[in-house]
């Protein structure tokens, strides 16, 4: 295996976990906020898919796949302009409501999609490419990656804890 093949593989693991837990939340648990945190279910997985979307997008020159695909409309207004979550308020994140699981089942396809389709472009060499000098040491795309993958798949793991909670609301 080479490096892009391994990006790929981490690349799919957020959507993989997923499918692990999703079919077994309902609209209550995904919109509940357990110990009156501002995060719920419906909220990390919305932003998981968010965050990559944003930044493989930004990599790849690209537009996102939330306003390419639809995905805006699709989820309504009250999220269109909700950015990906990053620096939200307590009051922004609870307003992140998604009545509709297979919402965030799609939408998180379609980015693993637009992810696995860009890795596909990418040589080994593009992955040393200095991104992001605002860092010490600056950032290449390939730590850039790995990054983005990874927080998605904490994202999915800490919903998955509390779907699994006995009272998770």
């Amino acid at each position: 295996m080479d490096a892009l093949e391994i990006l790929a593989d981490l690349a799919r693991r957020p959507l993989d976990q997923l499918e692990a837990f999703l079919d077994g939340v309902g609209e209550d648990r995904l919109n509940a906020h357990p110990g009156g945190h501002p995060n719920s279910i419906g909220w990390l997985l919305w932003h998981a898919g968010r965050e990559v979307d944003a930044q493989v997008a930004e990599l790849a020159g690209a537009e996102e796949t939330w306003t390419a695909q639809g995905w805006d409309r699709r989820f309504g207004p009250a999220l269109a302009g909700a950015g990906y979550g990053y620096g939200h308020s307590d009051a922004q994140a609870r307003a992140v409501v998604v009545r509709d699981r297979e919402l965030l089942r799609g939408y998180l396809a379609a980015v693993t999609r637009a992810s696995t389709d860009y890795l596909a472009t990418l040589t080994a060499a593009d992955l040393a490419e200095v991104v992001d000098r605002r860092w010490d040491p600056p950032v290449t795309r390939g730590v850039r990656l790995v990054s983005v993958f990874a927080d998605a798949l904490q994202h999915i793991g800490q919903a998955a804890y509390v779907a699994g909670m006995p009272d998770a609301g």
